[in-house]
């Protein structure tokens, strides 16, 4: 049997590459729901997929609209001919390395559902960091009844501002970007969480409009070297917008940037929370410490890795 595939719609997607396709008979006639979910793991495994079971649950799920509980209660139904052409399409485009959350056009982020475009990052679960360190500097502070001021420098999707607003009832936050078409993806996804009266999204260069202080301000800024950029993982490289990714030729000009802005924006008594990349944290480090008087410290990801850099009052040394 052959797989029926949307010619249009897969065409378009890979911009006149050689489309993935699904093997002969990958998807028989009598197959079902569950045996299309270990045929999809099975190939994703022999590409070298990272976690071939959990995109093959997500994406027949997304296929059917069936949630994790309805998936397996409906385990063993046979799948009809146009259920097995929807999820051969969604199937071939994670072989040919399209990111899950892409495909089915949403990412989980400290729990919120963000809805997803082309012109953001997808939400890296290490970047939850940068909201943990956040929050335990708040608390700290003894901070969080109070009406805080945030600022998210080039929010994409806003998901460090959208996580900060649902733990933080009392702060008002503002979300800068780049492009305009981010913030259009930013605004929308604070309307469905019900946080904007608490939100506002302004277009500009990281703080280049803002005055300051804040209380808190965040950013998870471009850091790859621009020599690096093919080096990437596909999902990454091809999928991710290249303004989001692209830090310069040492990966540090977004930093520059903002240890520049920092003294403005944080004063004396605010906090300043910055993602890094991998080995990047002496060299940012050495960046804000020659702007301003401050503790700077890193802290590392659940792997380990110093993932989030917090700049702060240099009187709470």
């Amino acid at each position: 049997m052959t797989i029926p595939r949307p010619e249009s719609l897969l065409d378009r997607i890979f911009c006149g590459k050689p489309v993935p396709t699904l093997p002969e008979n990958a998807l028989d006639a009598s197959i079902s729901i569950a045996g299309a979910r270990r045929a999809l793991a099975r190939m994703f495994a022999a590409q070298g997929l990272d976690t071939p079971a959990l995109d093959a649950r997500v994406l027949v799920g997304h296929a059917l609209g069936l949630d994790h509980a309805a998936l397996a209660g409906a385990a063993e139904r046979a799948l009809d001919a146009g259920e097995r052409g929807r999820i051969a399409a969604l199937a071939a485009r994670r072989l040919g390395r399209e990111p899950v959350a892409r495909i089915v056009g949403t990412k989980e982020f400290w729990g919120l559902p963000l809805h997803l475009s082309p012109d953001v990052l997808v939400p890296r679960p290490e970047t939850e960091t940068l909201v943990t360190t956040a929050l335990a500097l708040i608390d700290r502070d003894d901070a969080r009844a109070r009406p805080l001021r945030i600022a998210d420098l080039g929010t994409g999707s806003g998901a460090l501002l959208l996580a900060l607003l649902s733990e933080l009832p009392n702060a008002f936050a503002v979300g800068t970007d780049r492009s305009v078409a981010a913030l259009a993806v930013a605004r929308d996804n604070a309307r469905r969480l019900r946080l904007a009266a608490r939100a506002a999204f302004v277009a500009c260069d990281f703080a280049g409009a803002l005055a300051g202080p804040f209380d808190l301000v965040v950013a998870n800024p471009p850091y790859v070297a621009s020599a690096e950029l093919a080096q990437l993982a596909p999902e990454v490289r091809d999928h991710d917008p290249r303004l989001a990714l692209d830090g310069g030729a040492d990966g540090l000009r977004a930093y520059r940037a903002l240890a520049a802005d920092a003294p403005r924006l944080v004063g004396g008594r605010g906090h300043m929370v910055v993602e890094l990349g991998a080995g990047q944290a002496p060299a940012v480090a050495a960046l804000f410490a020659e702007r301003r008087p401050a503790v700077v410290t890193a802290v590392p990801d659940l792997a380990g890795t110093p993932r989030a850099l917090h700049i702060g009052p240099a009187s709470r040394a």
